[in-house]
């Protein structure tokens, strides 16, 4: 029995020392874990003042993206306007259009009235040379006319005179 216990004892001696190998093993794992999990706290730090920033980040961008929403509806309002102004604009210039054909059919006529004045010029031209020779001519007539007149009174004084005397 003695011998028993003995064996036991030493079984037990041996399980102690096998524990207390487990043990500073585990002592030892326990320490690195620590040293994990330490280290973890620390990414956990950093990881939420980077959350933090990048919360701060897409706060800002939010407010970005709402001031650009408003930008591009500011800029359809502004590209709807302009649609209508170039939609006016395109008939101004059809209305333009139709002037321009409208004056160039009055420019054709106006030419053609042109030619026709200048042609009834011409003719009055040769008219008015005419008529300056007919002037020149009843100049002449009038001048004979003007001696014959006073022939005609230098012929009565003398039959006025003859009558008197």
């Amino acid at each position: 029995m003695l011998e028993l216990i003995y064996e036991e004892l030493t079984v037990v001696k041996n399980n102690t020392e096998s524990m207390k190998e487990d043990i500073v093993t585990l002592n030892e794992n326990v320490s690195i874990l620590k040293e994990d999990v330490n280290a973890l706290k620390k990414d956990v730090s950093v990881l939420k003042e980077d959350v933090s920033v990048l919360k701060e980040d897409v706060s800002e961008l939010k407010e970005d993206v709402s001031v650009l929403k408003e930008d591009v509806s500011e800029l359809k309002e502004d590209v709807s306007v302009l649609k209508e102004d170039v939609s006016e604009l395109k008939e101004d210039v059809s209305v333009l259009k139709e002037d321009v054909n409208g004056l160039k059919e009055d420019v054709s006529v106006l030419k053609e009235d042109v030619n026709g004045l200048k042609e009834d010029v011409g003719i009055l031209k040769v008219d008015v040379s005419g008529l300056k020779e007919d002037v020149i001519l009843l100049k002449k007539d009038v001048n004979h006319l003007k001696e014959e007149v006073t022939r005609i009174k230098a012929a009565q004084a003398r039959t006025d005179r003859r009558i008197k005397n």
